[in-house]
């Protein structure tokens, strides 16, 4: 069954006891099946490592199916194909899939616990164009209920680097969807973002040993469209050491308007 991801972000986002949240598959693994799918126009300011403003284009979708909890993005770089652009010459796309296995849909028990509601297998992919981004990730994903906040992911992911054809660290995500205040016609005001916090890269691939991101987004968001602005915060992002010659810590800025399918 088909829901607006505006229904599904409120109900994710509301705090309730733990042990009523818990994951439920003892009749029906489909029963809580959804989909949502968005375009983002964006534009990025001084988005580190390199301090690069472009615009992008971004298609964002994720859903559950049965065992399967999914969440990806594509982006598009440099839409008019501008020679002036930041991104004139460099990778045209980007990816991301994060699809997640339940591990209690699996198992068929209930292995919640305290906040933590449901357990994973938790993998990430992520691929650039020509020679650039090209790893895969696995480890073990969860969905704790957090106060004030309330559902959250969070996953801890061993990293593959397929051009290196090695492991290199760890990566510790986290997201959240935090609506807050409420207009009379039912639109909304949400804190919503995520940290990617990589460490124990090795030395031979990275310059610095950790690294990471924290996005912090302010968006307005309706059933058919989201207007937003966030700050991301960067620490020796990528494993490269910040320097006077390649700026890889500090903040970056993100507009974006969002069309919702």
């Amino acid at each position: 069954m088909r829901k607006s991801l505006v229904a599904l972000s409120v109900l994710a986002a509301t705090a309730l006891p733990a042990a009523v949240n818990a994951a439920d598959y003892s009749d029906d693994i489909h029963k809580n099946d959804y989909s949502w799918s968005q375009f983002n126009l964006m534009y990025a300011f001084d988005e580190l490592p390199g301090e690069s403003s472009h615009d992008y284009l971004e298609m964002e979708f994720g859903g559950r199916s049965g065992i399967f909890d999914l969440y990806g993005y594509v982006d598009v770089f440099n839409l008019t194909s501008d020679p002036d652009s930041d991104k004139a010459g460099k990778e045209k796309i980007f990816m991301k899939f994060a699809p997640r296995m339940s591990l209690d849909a699996v198992t068929g028990k209930d292995l919640s616990f305290g906040p933590v509601q449901e357990l994973y297998l938790a993998t990430l992919m992520e691929w650039g164009g020509n020679s650039g981004v090209n790893s895969q990730k696995i480890g073990l994903g969860s969905d704790v209920m957090v106060p004030w906040f309330g559902k959250v992911g969070l996953n801890l992911y061993g990293t593959y680097d397929s051009n290196k054809k090695d492991w290199n660290g760890y990566q510790i995500s986290t997201n959240w969807f935090k609506p807050f205040y409420f207009f009379e016609n039912g639109s909304f005001i949400s804190y919503q973002g995520y940290i990617d916090y990589q460490f124990d890269m090795k030395d031979e691939y990275s310059t610095a040993s950790n690294g990471g991101a924290m996005f912090n987004g302010l968006y307005w968001h309706s059933d058919r469209y989201a207007v937003g602005y966030g700050l991301k915060a960067y620490k020796d992002i990528y494993g490269i050491k910040d320097s006077s010659g390649f700026k890889s810590s500090g903040v970056g800025h993100y507009v974006s308007v969002t069309y919702k399918f």
